[in-house]
């Protein structure tokens, strides 16, 4: 008797296929960049996505100082962390955080949408911010997408 048999594909260390891409944050709105380049180091755009592993592309953000955030979040969106202190609090808003690193308000939103756990961390080192066009990963031969384009 013939049937047809489908197993459910999982993905692991070696059967996964991670590809080097290339993003242009140039006018791009930082939360839908975010969530887009988050897709793309979890993975979730591919067939064979398993949700434990580490399945997703290294992606390489250039032009991160030419963000845009809509409304008045320049001003009223605030970063906050702790020293670990009594009364430690420290905040700084967007611009002020822009104004130290631009590459660090990128990075910021792209790790509040990964998981957060071991693997959130193991994710987030697969992602490279870049202030400017240039970036040192020429050697890997980044494929370039057009978030525009992209899911």
């Amino acid at each position: 008797m013939d049937t047809l048999s489908y197993k459910t594909i999982s993905a692991n260390k070696a059967t996964v296929t991670k590809e080097w891409v290339l993003v242009d944050a140039e006018g791009q709105s930082l939360g839908r960049l975010a969530s887009k380049v988050a897709k793309l180091l979890r993975g979730k755009h591919k067939p064979n996505f398993t949700p434990h592993v580490d399945c997703g592309d290294n992606v390489i953000v250039i032009n991160a100082e030419k963000i845009n955030l809509t409304g008045n979040k320049w001003n009223d969106k605030t970063y906050i962390r702790h020293t670990g202190y009594p009364g430690g609090q420290r905040s700084l808003s967007a611009t002020e955080l822009y104004g130290k690193d631009p590459a660090r308000l990128v990075e910021k939103s792209v790790k509040g949408m990964l998981p957060k756990n071991k693997l959130g961390a193991n994710l987030f080192r697969n992602l490279n911010v870049v202030v400017g066009a240039t970036h040192t990963h020429e050697a890997q031969k980044p494929k370039t997408i057009n978030l525009n384009e992209f899911n």
